[in-house]
């Protein structure tokens, strides 16, 4: 007998192979189709704790890049700045309590039972003259010595002195606003000292006197 018309006979060897065509499709879509209503979610991630940031600490820099370093290796100007806020803390043993977002601060000592002492300052993080200019202002006031002047305006010239003579020693441009800066603060600080019943004004404030006060005599 020969070969033409001949039919392969194939069994079935899973229950798979007995399905149509259509039926196998059909069976498919519902294995894989989600049903109508079904939500699968995932549980969501538990956020990662933050470690808190120390009050002295550099805040976090703003959004607009710092200049490159030069070929030539130089620092940038704010990684002078930085430095110069380590040295100062150094040198002086201070303690940063808060970064102020505005250009004012403030400085205070406070001593223990056990007869340690803090000296603490809260100013601006120096970015810029102004801005180091107070920083300095405050450190000064640890510098020439909390209380060392009297009245509280004297203490206030020879500290923003300081800071201007610092600015110059370290490498940073004292500014036509930081000079007006130092001389509209002076001048509030006499006027303080007059409502408040100034009688004799020190001679390095005289230029500082506002224009009203008659009341004022000199040492």
């Amino acid at each position: 007998m020969s070969g033409r018309g001949r039919r392969l006979l194939t069994f079935p060897r899973t229950l798979w192979d007995l399905l149509t065509p259509r039926q196998r499709d059909a069976a498919h879509r519902q294995i894989t189709e989600r049903p109508a209503g079904v939500v699968i979610s995932t549980p969501p991630r538990k956020p990662r704790p933050r470690r808190p940031r120390p009050a002295d600490a550099a805040p976090p820099p703003s959004s607009t890049p710092a200049r490159s370093a030069t070929t030539t290796g130089k620092a940038t100007m704010q990684e002078r700045y930085d430095a110069l806020v380590r040295d100062m803390k150094k040198a002086y043993g201070l303690r940063v309590r808060r970064w102020r977002t505005s250009t004012s601060g403030c400085a205070w000592m406070v001593t223990y039972e056990d007869g340690t002492i803090s000296r603490l300052i809260e100013s601006p993080y120096p970015r810029g003259p102004m801005s180091c200019a107070v920083f300095l202002h405050e450190v000064g006031h640890h510098a020439i010595g909390l209380g060392a002047y009297r009245p509280r305006c004297l203490e206030e010239y020879h500290a923003w002195r300081w800071s201007l003579e610092a600015m110059r020693e370290h490498g940073f441009n004292v500014t036509p606003a930081v000079e007006k800066r130092m001389h509209d603060a002076l001048q509030y600080a006499v006027a303080k000292a007059v409502r408040r019943g100034l009688k004799r004004l020190p001679v390095e404030l005289e230029p500082y006197l506002p224009r009203h006060s008659t009341s004022i005599a000199s040492p």
